[in-house]
């Protein structure tokens, strides 16, 4: 008779989970799936007054803190390790996006770009990652993109720096899982958050929804549903993958 396999625990009863970007759209659709799993949840973002709304609202505690500044990032991990004592699963949402044709794009709308999605990212990931390598254990979910995979008009900034994240990724998953750390990436496409379905309820968007083969974008279930998996013990041998949730936007 064939053995029957346990089922998946999806439990974070007594895991610690820090997501930066907490205060809005996928980051605190994130940190709200991790609450109603079980974890103690710290919503980081830079503006620290909405992100105590918000995890007043889930059940969870806040820090600010500017992702791109290190300063910043290392009193964020001094705050978490002091209040909870550890950090076992850390996601990285937090980011911008300033678009326009390459030829025009600015200075500040390139840099600022740079510092937060790709820097912000290092920044986190080093210094709360520093924490998980010293317990020999922790998962670390980086929030990438579509346009980590594939060319998108106008999104010369953004496009460099969610392939930096990739690159990122990859490279800590390799020097950190054999010390008890594994590092993956998330890459959805157009997410029907409040910011999403502003920037694309337009004829733009209509067109980008029409190349994506399910015919649809991304509502931000599809996303958490990933998080949390990715989180969870059944996902202990993923390291170094990006999980592309596109409705397969980019196979063609």
């Amino acid at each position: 008779m064939t053995a029957v396999p346990p089922p998946v625990d999806l439990s974070f009863d007594g895991l610690v989970a820090v997501v930066s970007g907490g205060a809005s759209g996928i980051g605190a659709a994130i940190g709200a799936a991790y609450v109603a799993q079980g974890a103690e949840v710290v919503l980081v973002d830079r503006d620290g007054d909405a992100a105590a709304s918000v995890a007043a609202d889930i059940g969870a505690r806040s820090v600010a803190c500017d992702v791109a500044n290190r300063t910043s990032v290392s009193r964020a991990v001094s705050s978490v390790i002091e209040d909870l004592g550890r950090v076992d699963v850390l996601v990285n949402s937090a980011g911008v996006a300033r678009l326009g044709p390459a030829e025009d794009l600015s200075d500040e709308f390139w840099n600022l770009t740079m510092d937060v999605n790709l820097t912000g990212t290092f920044l986190m990931c080093q210094e709360f990652g520093r924490t998980m390598l010293a317990r020999g254990s922790g998962r670390i979910i980086n929030i990438a993109s579509q346009a980590a995979t594939v060319a998108i008009s106008e999104h010369a900034a953004y496009c460099a720096s969610k392939f930096g994240v990739l690159g990122l990724t990859k490279v800590l998953a390799a020097e950190w899982a054999g010390r008890g750390v594994t590092v993956n990436t998330i890459s959805p496409t157009v997410v029907m958050t409040p910011l999403g379905r502003e920037a694309w309820s337009n004829p733009k968007g209509d067109a980008l929804r029409a190349r994506i083969p399910v015919g649809r974008f991304a509502e931000t279930d599809d996303v958490t549903n990933v998080a949390v998996f990715l989180a969870s013990s059944g996902a202990s041998m993923i390291n170094g993958a990006d999980v592309l949730v596109d409705g397969g936007y980019t196979i063609l």
